[in-house]
């Protein structure tokens, strides 16, 4: 579904991705984490082309990933993003939010957008709040809602970008829950997080990263338990400590 073919990523002097090959098979779950630094949330960018490469291949279903125009709005349209802050449109309600891009892209007619739109807030447990604008929702809310706009174009493959890194910590088990239930329906998901349990109970395969580089690779199992690298032992062990 998604592969990427040692990646090389500049931001002037700073080699942020290092030659980066992965790819993500169809229905998997693959949970990137690492220190702050080493290049996951670039990595994750790379792969709708919110941040360009500088060499390397990124091929999805099998087709090099579109450099600009149509075929890249198209391909925007078939993996669907969440960010780490929600990027609602603050003066649309939340409603309006989730039926924008249907509407506007697939051209999806109004009143079947709506009504989708609704079913998918819905799941996400946010329907109560459909017309209210953004900033009268909780972080949980808003985020619950930026993942059932995502899935309103009917995504082949999501991709998380941190998104419980800015929510207060009873609003994280919310937000992983609308995870899991996606994870447990076979959708294929790259997800960036912080959240150890999380990546424990659902990932197929765990990526360690750091320093711009893919360290280890591991089921969450061995990963977890039998850390090969010494620095995935270390990293580990710190979090256990804290």
């Amino acid at each position: 579904m998604i592969e990427l073919k040692n990646v090389n990523k500049h931001y002037g002097e700073l080699h942020v991705l290092k030659d980066v090959s992965l790819s993500v098979r169809q229905g998997e779950v693959v949970v990137i984490i690492g220190p702050s630094g080493s290049g996951k949330s670039t990595l994750c960018r790379t792969i709708n082309r919110l941040e360009t490469i500088d060499s390397g291949e990124i091929l999805i279903e099998g087709e090099p990933l579109p450099q600009e125009g149509k075929k890249l709005a198209g391909l925007r349209s078939r993996i669907g993003m969440v960010f780490q802050s929600f990027n609602l449109f603050a003066h649309m309600s939340i409603l309006d939010n989730v039926t924008l891009a249907p509407t506007d892209v697939l051209k999806v007619p109004r009143k079947k957008a709506q009504a989708e739109a609704m079913k998918l807030l819905e799941r996400v447990g946010v329907a109560d709040q459909a017309n209210k604008v953004p900033a009268q929702l909780s972080g949980g809310q808003q985020q619950r809602a930026a993942i059932a706009r995502a899935l309103a174009m009917h995504p082949k493959a999501m991709l998380f970008d941190e998104p419980t890194s800015a929510l207060d910590p009873e609003m994280i088990g919310e937000v992983l829950n609308v995870m899991t239930e996606l994870a447990s329906e076979g959708m294929t998901m790259l997800i960036v997080t912080h959240e150890m349990n999380f990546a424990r109970q659902v990932a197929d395969r765990v990526i360690f990263m750091d320093d711009g580089k893919i360290v280890e690779e591991n089921t969450p199992e061995e990963f977890f338990e039998h850390p090969v690298s010494e620095r995935a032992q270390n990293f580990l062990s710190t979090i256990r400590n804290h």
